[in-house]
């Protein structure tokens, strides 16, 4: 192992990331695990290494969740000086053994992030654990499960990503929206057609349940609602609430991540529109002699 570190430290954290080796947590795209009955505690920790003038804790210190659940939480970051820093943050989990089975979907590790002078912003960190846990002699015993952040002042600042963009006040973000799309609706929804949700391409200024050939739930239908970023907003902080009746069981807490889905969603719907508005035009253009 020393062997592999000396020769390359990035193809060292790609084995860790592969094996779990270390308590190293793995990388997925989404959550497509069926949720067990059995239930796991996550625990966690932050620190700040010397040299690092940031705060920095989670805005939980557990939360309890079935394996296969799909867990959102929040760290929050502050730069406590009157000079943008630039940070990076390690992390691992323990027992050790663990680390296989611990799966993020969505993270701020092991890439470079900067606050600007007394910057705070609260950063989403999304994972569950695999139900193989449960069946792997090694961890079937496990019950609480510890997940350890500690920030690093960067050594190589630059190019580093603005964690600004977890802040709800800034620019909306329709490129990091897809992203998110991709990671946390796409499961449920596409634009172009209906799967398990109504399709949500054109959805802005659309009245809701009105997507053609989709079953919605009666709540929905006579909610009077119209898809505008207002409401959007308050639908994916919790449909449930917003609509009593609503089927969706999926909120988007974070307002940041809120923002930047609907910036995608809106995006997508004028380039779907001006593509339809241009098709009679091309299809002129062809039969012209």
């Amino acid at each position: 192992m020393i062997g592999l570190v000396s020769v390359s430290v990035p193809l060292y954290r790609l084995f860790c990331a592969v094996t779990g080796f270390g308590g190293t947590t793995q990388r997925v795209e989404a959550d497509d695990a069926t949720v067990s009955d059995r239930m796991i505690t996550v625990q966690f920790t932050t620190s700040v290494a010397p040299g690092l003038a940031w705060r920095f804790e989670p805005e939980q210190r557990a939360v309890r969740l079935h394996l296969g659940e799909d867990k959102l939480v929040l760290f929050s970051a502050e730069n406590l000086t009157d000079q943008p820093i630039v940070g990076r943050a390690t992390f691992n989990v323990t027992p050790l053994k663990t680390g296989r089975y611990f799966k993020k979907i969505e993270c701020f590790c092991f890439t470079e992030e900067r606050l600007e002078p007394y910057q705070k912003v609260d950063m989403p960190v999304e994972f569950f654990v695999d139900p193989s846990l449960a069946t792997d002699p090694g961890t079937e015993d496990v019950g609480t499960i510890t997940l350890s952040y500690t920030f690093f002042r960067s050594t190589d600042p630059d190019g580093a990503q603005d964690l600004g963009r977890f802040a709800a006040t800034a620019a909306p973000d329709a490129k990091r929206g897809a992203q998110l799309f991709a990671q946390r609706c796409a499961a449920c929804h596409a634009l172009d057609q209906n799967r398990m949700g109504p399709m949500l391409g054109g959805v802005f200024g659309r009245t809701a349940a009105a997507a053609d050939g989709y079953d919605y739930s009666p709540a929905l239908r006579a909610s009077g609602l119209a898809w505008s970023e207002e409401t959007l907003d308050t639908w994916l902080a919790n449909p449930q609430a917003m609509v009593v009746g609503a089927r969706m069981p999926v909120r988007v807490p974070e307002a940041s991540s809120r923002r930047d889905i609907i910036a995608y969603l809106k995006s997508a719907g004028a380039a779907a529109h001006a593509r339809a508005a241009a098709a009679p035009a091309a299809e002129h253009a062809a039969q012209e002699p």
